[in-house]
C-alpha cells in the first residue's frame, strides 16, 4: 500500500493535487458528468499483461517497488520506487479533448537507503501531464511505458522484464534496474479482491509480483554501485478502501528464508484499535494460503519518535502465524526511513527479520510500510 515526487517539494505536490477541486480528493464526489467511479467487486479477472497498465475507471492506483540489494562487495542498499496515479474524472480522456483537460493526476516517490552509510534520502516528482512529460500507457504485449514522471520509469520490455528508472541530482541518489520475474503474479484475497475492511464494499483489487530478480546500479554520491537483489512489485487498484473511521495501516512484504513469500497488513482506527487484517502467504512449492485477521497477530514493540513529524512509530514487530508455528521479529535496517511527503508522511524502509518455524531458525528480509502515525491520512475513502 504508497505515492509520488519532485514537483519541487511537498507544499508544491499538495497545490498540484488540490488545484484541481475536490473531486480528486473528497468521498461526497462520487459523480461526474463522465459517470461513476467503479468499486472494488468480487469477480475480477486478472489478465496480464493488461492488468500491469492502469485502470482508469478507479479512482486510485499505486505501481510500488521495493528491495534490498547487494553490490559486489556486500554493501546493502534499499530503494521504494512508486508511482501513483489519482483520477479526477473516470475513464479514458477523449481524443479530442484539450490537453489542459485533466482527467488524472500522475505523481512519484523515490527513497534510496544506504544501509552501511546510516542515511536515508527520498525526494518526490508530481505533474499535470499535459505535454506527456508524465502520464500512464496501457500495457500492450510489445511492452512499452507504463507509468513515468518526467524521466522518472516504469517500462515493458518486449522480454516482458521491466525496467525501472528514478534519480534525484539534488541528493545524487539514482536507481536503474531490470527486473526479471520467475514465478507467477501472487493474487491477493479471494474471487479477485482484497479487502480491507469487514464492511463489504471497502477494497481493492491487488497483486503482488514477489520475486523480481534485480540487476543493474545504484548510485550514491557519485559513485556507482552495481548491485542484484530481489525486488517486491505491488500494484493495487481501488475506488473507496477504506472506512471513514480507519485512519491508518501497517503492512509488510517479506521474502523467508524457507522459500516463502508473506505479505500481512492490518488497518487501524483513530483510537489505534485493529479493525482489520488480512495476508497472503505463498510456499515454497506455489500454494497459495489467504490469511485472515484470525490466521495471525502483528504486535508492536517500542517506539521511534520522528524527529522530522514527532509521530510515535513503532520501532520493530512480532508476527505469529500460529497454523505454522511461525514466530519472528522485523526490525528496520535504519530507524529514520520516514518519508515527509503529500499527500501525507508515511514511513516505508528496509527492514530484516528473525525467529523460527517450529523448532527451525528462520529470516527474514523486505519492506515495511506504515501510516497514520506522523500525520493523518486521507484520499483513500469512498
Amino acid at each position: 500500500m504508497s505515492c509520488s515526487q519532485r514537483a519541487v517539494c511537498l507544499l508544491n505536490s499538495l497545490a498540484l493535487i488540490f488545484q484541481f477541486g475536490p473531486v480528486t480528493m473528497l468521498a461526497s464526489e462520487q459523480e461526474t458528468s463522465l459517470g461513476e467511479w467503479r468499486v472494488a467487486k468480487p469477480g475480477w479477472n486478472y489478465e496480464f499483461p493488461r492488468d500491469h497498465g492502469p485502470h482508469r475507471d478507479f479512482k486510485t492506483e499505486w505501481w510500488y517497488f521495493t528491495g534490498n540489494l547487494l553490490d559486489p562487495k556486500g554493501k546493502e542498499f534499499g530503494f521504494q520506487l512508486t508511482f501513483f496515479r489519482e483520477g479526477v474524472r473516470p475513464g479514458v480522456k477523449p481524443k479530442d479533448a484539450s490537453r489542459f483537460r485533466i482527467y488524472e493526476i500522475p505523481f512519484a516517490h523515490f527513497a534510496l537507503t544506504d544501509i552501511a552509510a546510516g542515511n536515508f534520502r527520498f525526494a518526490q516528482r508530481s505533474s499535470r501531464g499535459v505535454f506527456g512529460e508524465s502520464g500512464f500507457r496501457d500495457t500492450e504485449s510489445q511492452g512499452g511505458k507504463i507509468a513515468w514522471v518526467e524521466d522518472w520509469i516504469l517500462e515493458l520490455l518486449p522480454s516482458a522484464k521491466f525496467h525501472l528508472y528514478a534519480g534525484d541530482k539534488e541528493k545524487d541518489r539514482a536507481v536503474d534496474l531490470i527486473l526479471d520475474n520467475e514465478s507467477h503474479p501472487l493474487i491477493h484475497g479471494k474471487n479477485g479482491v482484497s479487502p480491507k475492511s469487514e464492511t463489504p464494499g471497502h477494497a481493492s483489487h491487488y497483486y503482488s509480483m514477489t520475486s523480481l530478480n534485480s540487476s543493474g546500479s545504484i548510485s550514491v554520491d557519485g559513485k556507482v554501485h552495481h548491485v542484484n537483489g530481489l525486488v517486491w512489485f505491488d500494484h493495487e487498484w481501488a475506488s473507496n478502501q477504506l472506512e471513514l473511521g480507519q485512519s491508518g495501516w501497517d503492512w509488510t512484504g517479506l521474502h523467508l528464508s524457507n522459500g516463502q513469500d508473506l505479505m500481512i497488513f492490518q488497518v487501524r482506527d483513530k483510537d489505534g484499535k485493529i479493525t482489520f487484517r488480512s495476508g497472503t502467504l505463498r510456499l515454497k512449492n506455489g500454494f497459495v494460503r489467504s490469511l485472515s485477521g484470525q490466521d495471525f497477530v502483528m504486535t508492536p514493540e517500542g517506539v521511534w519518535k520522528s524527529p522530522h513529524t514527532a509521530g510515535h512509530y513503532p520501532a520493530s514487530w512480532s508476527i505469529s502465524i500460529p497454523y505454522d508455528k511461525l514466530i519472528f521479529s522485523i526490525r528496520p535496517k535504519l530507524q529514520d526511513q520516514e518519508l515527509v511527503l503529500a499527500p501525507f508522511p508515511y514511513w516505508e524502509g528496509a527492514v530484516r527479520g528473525e525467529g523460527t518455524m517450529g523448532k527451525k531458525p528462520i529470516t527474514a528480509e523486505g519492506y515495511l510500510e506504515m501510516t497514520g502515525y506522523g500525520g493523518r491520512i486521507f484520499g483513500l475513502t469512498q
